[in-house]
């Protein structure tokens, strides 16, 4: 019986690493050329996601390697003033460690057998039980499951749900080797995440296990088009930084000095998440995982259930063997109550973080929990 996985993200490599540990074989088809084809974004917050890892024998692997004073965060006004700071004590829990996303998919990626990932396979479609790819190679499956993310191909063999903008639009930036450089702002960013919201704007900068400072500016209650309205030329990287300098007047200029830093790997982040709740009729050949399955406001919560779909599918598949029907209901039905849950609490915060008064919510948030 031949398991298909379509996508070599969190959630596909940690079903194939399951499946391998309880001695099921996979094949992930990944559309990229190579593991290191681009880069894999900032850092993640695992916290829930971490018993997928033990399930997949890689806690202790992932613990060598996530950052405990990634919890570290500091939380201020436009105008520069702090509302709080909290410091990681050097023997705290790892309740909540960051980990660069390269570095956790390489931990992934490093624990299957050579061969499981099947680079330069992009997938188009799927009939009669035959993946198609876009170079016109095929490959049979008795299974396929959709780990290709929020734009997933795979997801159409099951529902007509397609994401929907949040009325968020952000633009990514990032300041390589800030200590050497820029020791100012590295100061100022501290170890872990720095967050400043107010007037409907948003700017947080995260530190990163490799020496870099990931920066993301948001803008709240915007359309679809609103870089195309504002002027973006994401072609010529100064003149973005300049336009958000702008979009960003009256704000301290030690704030915005994160901007001028920045080097020229810029790139816009419209916002979109799938309905809350989304469900389908189960299917015996397809399912899905991650993304693919239950995309949700970026507010922490992904990866985290994108592992544990993962671990929880490849323990299902294991528990009933040659039966994909059962696995598969079995799976879904602990999966779709487990992500609706995650995602209402995503669309809380989302709708915190668009109020006009978010910042002094978010002191609240934070001091009762």
């Amino acid at each position: 019986m031949t398991i298909a996985i379509v996508g070599a993200g969190m959630g596909g490599l940690a079903l194939a690493r399951v499946l391998h540990v309880l001695g099921i074989e996979a094949v992930v088809y990944e559309r990229e050329a190579t593991r290191g084809a681009r880069r894999q974004g900032g850092m993640l917050d695992i916290h829930s996601g971490q018993p997928a890892l033990r399930e997949a024998g890689l806690l202790e692997q992932f613990l060598a390697i996530a950052r405990r004073e990634g919890q570290d965060m500091r939380l201020l006004e436009p105008d520069g003033t702090l509302l709080l700071q909290e410091d990681t004590p050097e023997d705290a829990p790892m309740a909540r460690p960051e980990i660069d996303r390269a570095d956790l998919r390489a931990l992934l990626l490093d624990s299957l057998p050579p061969g499981t990932v099947r680079w330069g396979h992009a997938f188009d479609h799927a009939e009669d039980g035959v993946l198609r790819f876009a170079d016109g190679s095929s490959a049979r499956y008795d299974l396929l499951v959709g780990a290709d993310g929020a734009n997933s191909r795979v997801r159409a063999l099951l529902t007509d749900a397609r994401p929907r903008h949040l009325g968020q639009n952000a633009v990514e930036l990032a300041i390589p080797d800030i200590d050497r450089r820029y020791p100012g702002l590295a100061a100022m960013v501290g170890r872990g995440n720095y967050w400043v919201f107010g007037e409907g704007k948003s700017l947080s900068a995260q530190r990163n296990g490799d020496g870099s400072v990931r920066i993301g500016v948001s803008f709240y209650n915007t359309g679809e088009n609103w870089f195309t309205e504002n002027g973006f030329r994401f072609d010529d990287p100064p003149a973005v930084r300049a336009r958000l300098t702008e979009l960003l007047a009256g704000w301290s200029p030690e704030i915005t000095a994160l901007i001028a830093a920045a080097d020229d790997t810029v790139a816009p982040r419209p916002l979109a998440a799938l309905p809350v709740g989304l469900t389908w009729p189960s299917n015996p050949s397809v399912t899905l995982v991650g993304d693919a399955a239950h995309l949700m406001p970026p507010v922490g919560e992904g990866a985290n259930m994108a592992l544990l779909d993962g671990a929880a599918l490849g323990q299902a598949l294991a528990a009933h063997k040659n039966d994909f029907a059962t696995a598969v209901a079995e799976y879904e039905k602990e999966m779709f109550e487990r992500t609706a849950t995650a995602a209402r609490m995503s669309v809380g915060m989302q709708e915190l973080l668009m109020s006009p008064d978010a910042s002094r919510r978010l002191l609240e948030f934070f001091t009762a929990h």
